[in-house]
């Protein structure tokens, strides 16, 4: 199984616990361990059940490695009422369990074939957007609850507020979300993945979920049920506020900076590119660049850029001597082994830069932090790189107050209320959550003068009227 990392056995236990709380099994129920491996809950089950001298529910483990499977089935032999099976979890009909425990496998998107990805995609409502495996056995194991029953898996906690999770925790909202208890991030080691233990109840969801926090306190929430992030109702903030805009109603573009595929390729330092390749280059920065010590914007590097300033890559038979430095044999293949070179011409970017907007006087800020920070670019000339997102408001004279407000304690207490957490106390920002940032209406005098004029019947445009979604 992708995937596979062992479960530690107090955690097992922990687990165990939580899925026969308040019910008890009987020898009649029947239980699901998915993706089991060499069996570590069902080792668990067999411990709680002899401490509590009760016999063992009807026990099934799957395993699609078949790696795994002797040592299993070694393990279990003498117990009859276990079964363990050489089967994929997600391609099979399983019947129903009231039951179910677990450690899903965490694999992302870009870890699958293109087979198993248009496959999943055909069976699973989560297969959408760049989703992980554990998604789909989430969405797997509701399908597979009896009515009334019980599962218990541990997880990334990236579900409780990822644009990608939006669908599973719709589906969670038609099922009572028991608990969610987040556990500290050194549970699997030097492994960092914010786990979490959900609990799920298949019966309506009537009651608050309990949610366990990482400095030990309890609080009991209504969560949302249709879908959107759970951060702000863990976090006790607001999504809507009177008298704000929201990011994305005030600007052009929120997005990621530029992905080449081939940075070794496209980002030179500025000192050593040919004169030749200067009017392809730009200057670029990257997240490691940027230092709230320094609020000025410096970098030694340069981007070479294969498209015209309004973002349209260039013929390769205009390329010249960018041609001719792109098709040098170390070059070339490394450009080739590109995923992307299957849909585009071998020498452009990964993703398509819009440099029609990133050209422009605009605002940048870090993917990865520890606080959140913001800088303006005052040129326009910057090409940011992956790990920078970039923000273009639609007008320039709002540069100065709308970076001051980014900056201020109100707009950093609501990112680090909403954004996803990564390793060692960073925060992750992303371009969905950052325009979703509540911006007061007072901020922005330009903005706000324009409006009036145009309400006024004078025939300027409203700056806030359209929208270009990202």
């Amino acid at each position: 199984m992708k995937g596979f990392v062992p479960t530690p056995v107090s955690i097992v236990d922990l687990m165990v616990t939580k899925l026969f709380k308040e019910k008890i099994p009987q020898k009649d129920d029947n239980l699901l361990d998915p993706g089991c491996g060499t069996g570590a809950f069902i080792d668990g089950i067999i411990r709680w059940c002899t401490l509590h001298s009760q016999e063992l529910p009807n026990i099934i483990g799957i395993e699609s490695d078949p790696r795994h499977i002797p040592e299993a089935r070694r393990k279990f032999q003498d117990y009859p009422s276990i079964e363990i099976r050489n089967e994929d979890f997600l391609t099979n009909i399983h019947g129903k369990f009231d039951y179910i425990i677990g450690n899903p496998p965490y694999v992302s998107i870009t870890k699958l074939t293109e087979i198993e990805k248009n496959q999943y995609r055909k069976l699973f409502q989560t297969a959408s957007g760049r989703f992980d495996l554990y998604m789909l056995f989430f969405e797997q194991g509701l399908r597979c609850l009896e009515k009334e029953g019980r599962l218990v898996f541990i997880t990334p906690e990236k579900y409780l507020y990822v644009q990608t999770a939006r669908k599973l925790r719709f589906l969670l909202g038609r099922f009572f979300l028991k608990e969610i208890h987040l556990l500290p991030e050194q549970t699997f080691g030097d492994l960092t993945t914010y786990p979490t233990i959900t609990t799920v109840l298949n019966v309506p969801p009537k009651e608050p979920t309990d949610l366990m926090f990482r400095d030990g306190s309890l609080r009991h929430l209504m969560l949302p049920r249709e879908g959107s992030s759970f951060l702000p109702s863990m976090n006790g903030t607001s999504d809507k506020k009177p008298g704000y805009y929201e990011l994305r109603d005030v600007c052009i573009r929120v997005s990621c900076g530029v992905a080449t595929g081939a940075d070794s390729v496209f980002i030179k330092p500025s000192r050593e590119i040919d004169p030749c390749l200067a009017q392809f280059a730009f200057p670029t920065i990257a997240g490691r660049q940027l230092s709230i010590d320094s609020p000025l914007l410096h970098s030694e590097d340069s981007i070479i850029v294969p498209y015209s300033r309004d973002g349209k890559i260039l013929p390769e038979k205009k390329l010249g001597c960018l041609g001719d430095y792109l098709s040098h044999f170390g070059n070339y293949n490394k450009l080739l082994k590109r995923t992307c070179v299957s849909r585009k011409p071998w020498y452009a970017f990964h993703e398509n830069p819009p440099l029609n907007h990133i050209l422009r006087p605009k605002i940048i800020c870090k993917d990865i932090t520890i606080r959140p920070y913001f800088w303006i670019d005052h040129t326009g000339e910057f090409v940011p790189r992956h790990s920078v997102y970039y923000i273009v408001p639609k007008n320039e004279e709002d540069l100065e107050s709308l970076c001051t407000y980014l900056n201020s304690e109100e707009a950093r207490s609501w990112l680090e209320g909403h954004c996803q957490r990564a390793a060692n106390g960073f925060i992750r920002l992303q371009s969905n959550v950052l325009k979703h940032l509540p911006i007061p209406r007072s901020a922005f005098e330009h903005s706000n003068k324009r409006s009036e004029n145009h309400e006024s019947g004078i025939q300027n445009e409203n700056p806030l009227m359209a929208i270009v979604k990202v």
